[in-house]
């Protein structure tokens, strides 16, 4: 061999060494973890079966908190019940920050009220809060819209005269017109087609995002973007509901009346108007589509993904779904809709829904965060921007809070007298400053729509329960359940 041909090979050798030695040493005293590659990070530790697997596994050598490379990029993994709570809820303002799903960022770029940060995040969170909070004890409360939808989902079930279908789409429009009443100040009829155009392109796009696929780009996104792949696919789809939602906005300035705001629309266009003058003002146009966006897309496809775990499970566990129906007939009776009054005498009702949340674990790393500044935590110093993922999977199935993690089991929430039973473990909405939006619409929503549900009907599978797959269909940023066939028997 030539020996400017060695010298080659040993100067590249030694450049590789180089890199490999200085890279774990870049950000400063973050957290254990495997030692990452050059420009691959952590790839040799990735399971095929996708980061939750991966991270549980790198877990088992580094303990409750530690750095894993996502190609270049280190990221802090908070896992446990309290690793999550120490940093989430005890050093809450540092790890308020927002870090990046890549492959939606290129619609989001950090506009809008959940993927945001700094003092844009602050006001557009005060201002959203505020508002949905104002139209869900206006005129007509959360609690009747969500009872009206629940009457209209009662009448669709009893159309189906006890025939098999899949109930997917039917969850996302009572779950999506109540976030849309809200939003857009109209309810949307399940016929109609552009309704259901956008709640295909919200499912869609969420199986994406959950995907194996997504969760490669995640790692290599800044080589990637450039290539065909899923996260074209999730752009067009987010780009062509923000074009709807654009359309609703114009017909909004069209017919807007100061004296009387309609939605959450309105009040978003008066404070634009009322702040025009203000240099550093956050109500601009495109922080008004994309927290539209936020709000419709995790009102819409959260609720509904819990109630087709939910139900998938009453028709796996039917002995739960009658010991529900038999305090229901206890407590409601059968005249009457269900109101947020009687989850008080559902101890029973209200552990199985809570249980549902744990066992779907439904967002199981968590939206990512990152810190705000420079933060010490647990011994390691995070300098600014680090991010960390609370793996809220790690607290929802933690052994130490619950007995059977891996098993259905609403005792998990009843104490010895059977009463509802609270844990610190149990987050499904994650905790701190960046907690869902939501929460308490979600819980409305599932606690009313679950309830006339199983009041008005008997639930069969036209399978047997023991051959019914709970496996979820993706598991990534996301869990997205099976598909299937469901029968509503009229009690």
């Amino acid at each position: 061999m030539e020996p400017s041909v060695l010298l080659l090979l040993a100067l590249l050798v030694g450049f590789v060494l180089l890199l490999v030695r200085g890279y774990p040493k870049a950000r400063g005293h973050l957290p254990p973890g495997p030692r990452p590659l050059p420009l691959l990070g952590n790839l040799l530790q990735m399971d095929r079966g996708g980061f939750l697997n991966s991270f549980k596994r790198i877990r088992e050598k580094y303990g409750a908190v530690f750095t894993v490379h996502l190609g270049t990029r280190p990221v802090v993994m908070l896992y446990g019940t309290e690793a999550i709570r120490e940093a989430l809820v005890d050093q809450a303002e540092a790890f308020s920050g927002r870090g990046t799903i890549a492959v939606v960022e290129p619609i989001f770029r950090d506009y809008g009220v959940i993927f945001s940060n700094g003092e844009r995040w602050k006001v557009l969170r005060r201002f959203s809060l505020a508002t949905m909070r104002d139209f869900g004890m206006g005129k007509r409360s959360v609690e009747e819209r969500i009872q009206e939808e629940a009457r209209c989902l009662v009448e669709e079930f009893r159309k189906s005269q006890g025939a098999p279908l899949d109930p997917t789409f039917l969850f996302q429009c009572i779950t999506a017109n109540i976030i849309c009443s809200i939003v857009f100040g109209e309810r949307f009829d399940y016929k109609d087609r552009q309704f259901l155009r956008l709640l295909y392109l919200f499912y869609q796009s969420f199986s994406l995002i959950s995907s194996f696929s997504s969760q490669v780009f995640e790692l290599f996104s800044g080589f990637l973007k450039y290539f065909p792949g899923t996260h074209r696919q999730i752009s067009r789809n987010l780009q062509e509901i923000l074009d709807y939602i654009g359309q609703s906005v114009e017909k909004h300035q069209a017919t807007l009346d100061p004296s009387n705001p309609r939605d959450f629309i309105d009040t978003y266009l008066l404070r634009m108007e009322k702040e025009k003058s203000n240099q550093h003002m956050e109500f601009d146009h495109q922080n008004l589509l994309i927290s539209v966006l936020s709000l419709f897309f995790a009102g819409t496809e959260t609720s509904s993904t819990t109630l087709r775990y939910g139900f998938l499970l009453m028709l796996k566990y039917p002995h739960v779904a009658e010991k529900v129906q038999k305090e229901i007939d206890q407590v409601i009776g059968s005249h009457r809709l269900p109101t947020l009054e009687d989850r008080t005498k559902m101890p029973y009702t209200d552990a199985v829904i809570y249980e549902i949340q744990r066992f779907s674990d439904l967002v199981p790393i968590g939206v990512p965060h990152k810190v705000t500044k420079d933060t010490l935590f647990r011994g390691y110093l995070l300098p600014k921007n680090t991010e960390a993922y609370p793996i809220l999977s790690s607290a929802l199935h933690d052994p130490q809070y619950f007995e059977q993690p891996d098993t259905f089991n609403p005792d998990h929430f009843l104490d010895a007298n059977g009463a509802l039973k609270k844990s610190e473990a149990f987050m499904p909405f994650s905790l701190g400053k960046r907690i869902c939006l939501g929460e308490g619409i979600a819980r409305n929503e599932l606690f009313l729509f679950f309830t006339a549900i199983l009041q008005n009907f008997s639930l069969s599978s036209p399978m047997a329960a023991k051959d019914i797959d709970l496996t979820p269909k993706e598991s990534g940023f996301g869990k997205v359940p099976q598909t299937y066939q469901i029968c509503f028997l009229a009690r």
